[in-house]
Parts: structure tokens; C-alpha cells; sequence
């Protein structure tokens, strides 16, 4: 990821900060500027997500690039936010074949997603945890 593209990101990546169509009530992350549902006729606000939700399907990844290696095995995993939308997030936790479960409620916690290289950027951004 470009430099200019992590700080543009950083509202979405830190916040959770989504869009709401004020004419249809949905809720989208990543924002959008434009709902695919009212089209023009929608009126598109800033939204800030609660940060709570449940695991829609997850799956626990075993093998992955060197950088990512410290942390395997990890789960990835589709969240349902309690107001609608869906998002892809790690979901954190002590032993990932066994502590996560379909249906499981999780609530976001703020980590390090990922280091570019060993002197470079330091990306955080949202997870989650079982709450």
C-alpha cells in the first residue's frame, strides 16, 4: 500500500467510519458515494459503526507470506456489524480452532495489522475479539 493511500485510509481503517443512505436506512463499509439501491435519489451521510457484531463464516489460515508468518495460524473471518453491513477482519484469539464459532458475538479492538518490512510503516487497524 502507497503511503498517501494508508494516511487517505486511516478515517475507515482507525474508526470504522462507513456511509449511511438516509433515503433507504443501509449501511455500507467501505464507505460509498453513491447507494447502488436509490442511486441519485439516495442522500449519502457519514457513519461511524458501533463496532459490534457476530461471525457470519470464518476460516483459520495455516500457511502465509513471510509477512505474515508470526502469526499463523489466525482466523479471517466475515463480520455482521449490528447495523447490517458486512466486513472482512481478523478475529483475535487464543486458540483459533477451537475458540471461534459461527454465530460468535465479537466487538473491535484497535492492533497491528502489519509492519512494511523491517524499518518501514506500521500499519494499525481494526479486529476483533469475542465480546
Amino acid at each position: 500500500m502507497s503511503v498517501p493511500r494508508f494516511w487517505r485510509k486511516q478515517p475507515q481503517r482507525y474508526n470504522l467510519i462507513g456511509t449511511k443512505c438516509e433515503t433507504c436506512g443501509k449501511y455500507f463499509f467501505p464507505p460509498r458515494s453513491l447507494c447502488p439501491e436509490c442511486r441519485r435519489d439516495g442522500k449519502i451521510v457519514e457513519h461511524e459503526f458501533g463496532g459490534t457484531g457476530k461471525v457470519v463464516t470464518y476460516s483459520v489460515v495455516r500457511t502465509t507470506s513471510e509477512q505474515y508468518d508470526m502469526l499463523t495460524p489466525y482466523v479471517i473471518a466475515i463480520i455482521e456489524l449490528d447495523e447490517g453491513t458486512r466486513m472482512t477482519a481478523q478475529v483475535v484469539c487464543e486458540n483459533p480452532q477451537e475458540d471461534v464459532y459461527i454465530g460468535m458475538p465479537v466487538k473491535k479492538v484497535f492492533r497491528k495489522i502489519v509492519t512494511d518490512g523491517e524499518s518501514g510503516v506500521i500499519a494499525y487497524g481494526t479486529k476483533f475479539v469475542a465480546a
